[in-house]
């Protein structure tokens, strides 16, 4: 099963999982996001359906996305160009392809500092 891990990881995060897979070290397959504002940006509920009807199903049209999905094609076609331009999903022929069997989220949400009042 080939599984792909969406999150959000800094540049240098980034740049040390690139050294690793250059000197070797297994990384995994990663789509990295800047922030969880640009995940969420990207990754509307629509697109999550997107995702879901493509995930595991090889190469479709935008119109046979958009039968799976029950949307219109010109807003479908609007949603897969976002995705394309993230590079969440490819070109393939006269269509779209995402290449896994399984998407991962991975963050952490953390506390936000306490403001003090004076």
């Amino acid at each position: 099963m080939r599984t792909v891990t969406l999150g959000v990881s800094s540049i240098e995060d980034t740049k040390r999982q690139m050294f690793a897979a250059f000197s070797g070290e297994q990384q995994g397959e990663f789509i990295s996001f800047a922030s969880i504002e640009l995940l969420w940006k990207v990754l509307t509920a629509k697109r999550w359906d997107i995702l879901r009807a493509m995930t595991g199903q090889g190469g479709l049209s935008i119109r046979e996305v958009a039968r799976r999905v029950g949307r219109d094609v010109k807003a479908v076609h609007g949603d897969v160009t976002a995705l394309i331009n993230a590079g969440v999903l490819d070109r393939a022929g006269d269509g779209v392809i995402f290449p896994y069997d399984a998407v991962h989220v991975d963050f952490t949400l953390i506390q936000a500092a306490r403001l003090e009042t004076i």
